[in-house]
């Protein structure tokens, strides 16, 4: 007797539940992609290619944090030496390494000038 229009009405039976979250998703995963994913890519890209150009006589620092000099990159291996002193040589997997400085580029200074 006292039904009011808004409850007399039925929902169509085509109706999704879920079309109002379609576009909010699609912009979450967009903004996850851009900003964890896609810089994520970039820095493995860069750190392999590092990887593949370190040469004898650079310095390098490995994952354990020694820094040495490295004294030979064999062809078509995945270690290299590294000098860590003059007595003391070490074979270093490539993939361990986290900075390589090249022989003409100097060490970067921590100090801080006022």
């Amino acid at each position: 007797m006292f039904i009011t229009s808004a409850y007399a009405q039925s929902s169509s039976p085509m109706a999704d539940p879920f079309s109002g979250l379609l576009i909010p998703m699609l912009l979450m995963v967009l903004i996850f992609y851009f900003l964890v994913i896609r810089p994520q890519n970039q820095r493995q890209k860069q750190h392999r290619e590092m990887i593949e150009r370190v040469r004898r006589g650079d310095t390098v620092v490995t994952s354990g944090g020694f820094i040495g000099k490295v004294s030979r990159v064999p062809e078509n291996s995945d270690e290299i030496d590294v000098d860590l002193s003059d007595t003391l040589k070490v074979r270093v997997l490539k993939s361990t390494l986290l900075d390589v400085r090249s022989k003409s580029e100097p060490v970067k200074d921590a100090t801080v000038t006022k």
